[in-house]
């Protein structure tokens, strides 16, 4: 988390930066992401299977390509927060939040004193390894360039969305379509219109705030769409979407022009 423009800066500046779910263990897909050009991955240990130590080589193999590199953490509790934080990741992505008071603990642990009680400690990652040697304290560089997302992808969350934009240590809501359209009994349905509208609500308060809003886009049409409502932080796809697409249209194409040939 050195770079020279930290990605919360470059919420903060309004710009509209694309990422991706990143779910596979491979510092190497990593790095190459970032040389294709994504401003970020989403290191997904909720669903996907990284020990703390594959974390922090995928986040070392993102540093390598000048791509930011966010962690959903397995859950919201301060551990998670400082293990991914302490790897040296850009930011933390805190899900399954049902409560403002979970929230509110989460995000607290993504700061250092005064703004929040994350354990303090300069021998990690993140620190350089009692290496720092910037003139700004690494406390307080973390402070100021960590970003912290929350999901909102559940109505409990959705319907207390004007308390969650109330935590100062808070930069982007999350919009989770899938899980909220579970939440809302239509699993799956992300573009079902009452989910849409549920999102819309969600948007509208946001864009209200100084807060950003970001959300999970499965195809290029939603990526449009919310940005031109208003989100700067997508998540486009996944990392095993993205490859087997196009693994599967080549090879597709490969096939037919075999095809063509044996006629």
């Amino acid at each position: 988390m050195n770079r020279v423009n930290p990605i919360r800066q470059r919420i903060k500046n309004k710009e509209v930066l694309i990422g991706t779910m990143f779910k596979i263990n491979s510092p190497a897909l990593a790095e190459l992401m970032g040389y294709c050009g994504f401003d970020f991955i989403v290191i997904d240990t909720e669903h996907s299977v990284f020990s703390p130590v594959d974390t922090e080589n995928i986040i070392r193999a993102a540093d390598v390509a000048g791509m930011a590199s966010i962690v959903r953490t397995r859950d919201g509790s301060p551990e998670e927060v400082l293990h991914a934080l302490d790897s040296g990741a850009d930011g933390v992505q805190i899900p399954s939040l049902t409560t403002i008071e979970a929230a509110q603990r989460a995000c607290r642990s993504a700061k250092y004193y005064p703004e929040g009680d994350r354990g303090l400690s300069a021998t990690q990652r993140g620190a350089r390894y009692c290496c720092w040697d910037k003139e700004e304290s690494y406390f307080s560089y973390a402070n100021r360039h960590s970003l912290v997302v929350a999901h909102v992808e559940n109505l409990e969350m959705a319907h207390k969305i004007d308390e969650l934009l109330k935590i100062p240590q808070l930069d982007v809501i999350f919009v989770g379509p899938g899980d909220l359209s579970q939440s809302m009994g239509k699993p799956g349905q992300a573009n079902d219109p009452e989910v849409v509208a549920e999102i819309e609500k969600i948007f509208k308060k946001v864009l209200a705030s100084d807060k950003a809003v970001g959300i999970f886009c499965g195809g290029l049409a939603n990526v449009e769409k919310y940005i031109d409502w208003g989100a700067t932080y997508i998540a486009f796809g996944t990392d095993t979407t993205q490859i087997s697409t196009a693994l599967k249209q080549n090879v597709k194409a490969a096939k037919e022009f075999v095809q063509k040939k044996q006629l």
